[in-house]
């Protein structure tokens, strides 16, 4: 079928809005008409030239929509069912089976490379050539998609369908990396640096968990404020004294949860410093640069941990996360900013420079 989508075909080149062929679904496959698409900072990756989705490609891993038809064998998914996508996993291997399926096995190829594990697209061009088109197994800057059926959690068709794509990812990653990942107790302190989505999706899950003091840490003074509107007990502005001694200073025998979102391996030392006996900090995506570990940072019993997805399982956590925003406990929907997808280079443009904290891109079909 013939789908209109958003092409990135070169690292430093502007999206593109062009028509494309869609391959019909396999029978354990659904296509699903995209009402609302998140931008997540993952999706800059392949402009990186790191070998992560090589253009040209259709990125986009935050889709949600409507099921338009299903493959003969799929059974959990129904035409018109209103679904959000998250990450590809196979389903089969340990992980998988022991309800972690951000430790899939083969993560990293079936989300990260574009195509499929086969090398194989769903997507070619008007002259017939080949577009990435599985961008963590949905491809989601588009009308349509061709996804696993295992990939779609079904939702309620009176909820906001064109809010809620956040959910599969960005928005359970930092939730899921404290309420399940790092499984924050009530009355423990939990420091949270960056403050974009998935930080912000921290600060309010902290929040549901019952954590004090809940510490954000960012530079941007306007999100810093959201962060206290979402939850945060206190802020610390970034870059304006010693990290460690400014959350000494609120939690004098340091708090229990660290989880950075920045990456950056000097916040992360500090906030290292800064935890109690028996703690443990959470990592969140790709570290941008060496870690350096103090000789006796870790024999106090404080723990490292790098975390996917929130170490969540789609099918059950996102429900969670919307019967907590129904509930008015998880208010998401403050990061969001709407745009046409055709505004596709304006949203990303925004989001890089910190204007916005989470773009939905709106497709028209």
């Amino acid at each position: 079928m013939k789908i209109t989508a958003a092409v990135l075909r070169g690292e430093q080149t502007p999206f593109t809005i062009e028509s494309l062929e869609l391959a019909d679904p396999s029978p354990e496959q659904v296509v699903v008409r995209i009402v609302g698409a998140g931008h997540c900072h993952t999706d800059v990756l392949p402009r990186a030239g790191a070998g992560f989705g090589t253009p040209p490609i259709v990125l986009g891993h935050e889709g949600a929509g409507i099921v338009e038809s299903a493959g003969a064998a799929v059974t959990t998914v129904q035409v018109g069912d209103h679904v959000v996508l998250s990450f590809d996993y196979c389903g089969t291997c340990t992980n998988c089976r022991d309800a972690h399926p951000a430790y899939c096995d083969t993560f990293l190829p079936r989300n990260l490379g574009g195509n499929a594990l086969d090398g194989s697209t769903p997507l070619s061009d008007d002259e017939g050539k080949p577009v990435a088109g599985r961008w963590f197994g949905q491809s989601s800057f588009a009308t349509h998609v061709l996804v696993d059926a295992t990939n779609a959690v079904v939702v309620d068709k009176d909820l906001p369908i064109e809010l809620l794509g956040p959910l599969g990812c960005g928005v359970q990653t930092g939730a899921g990396a404290i309420l399940e990942a790092l499984d924050v107790r009530a009355g423990e302190g939990v420091v949270i640096t960056g403050t974009g989505a998935v930080g912000l999706s921290a600060v309010m899950g902290a929040k549901v968990a019952g954590a004090a003091p809940i510490i954000a840490v960012d530079l941007n003074e306007d999100r810093l404020t959201l962060a206290r509107d979402l939850g945060a007990t206190h802020t610390i502005t970034g870059g304006t004294g010693d990290l460690t001694q400014q959350i000494r200073d609120i939690a004098p025998a340091g708090v229990r949860y660290g989880l950075d979102t920045t990456g950056l391996p000097a916040i992360i030392s500090a906030v290292l410093e800064s935890l109690s006996l028996r703690s443990v900090l959470g990592l969140v995506g790709v570290q941008q640069g060496d870690l350096a570990i103090a000789p006796l940072a870790l024999t106090s019993g404080r723990t490292i941990t790098g975390i996917l997805e929130g170490d969540v399982n789609p099918q059950t956590f996102i429900p969670r996360l919307i019967e907590l925003w129904k509930a008015g406990n998880f208010p998401f929907d403050r990061l969001v900013t709407t745009f046409d997808l055709a505004d596709i280079n304006t949203a990303e443009q925004q989001a890089l420079a910190g204007d916005i904290i989470k773009p939905i891109l709106l497709p028209t079909s």
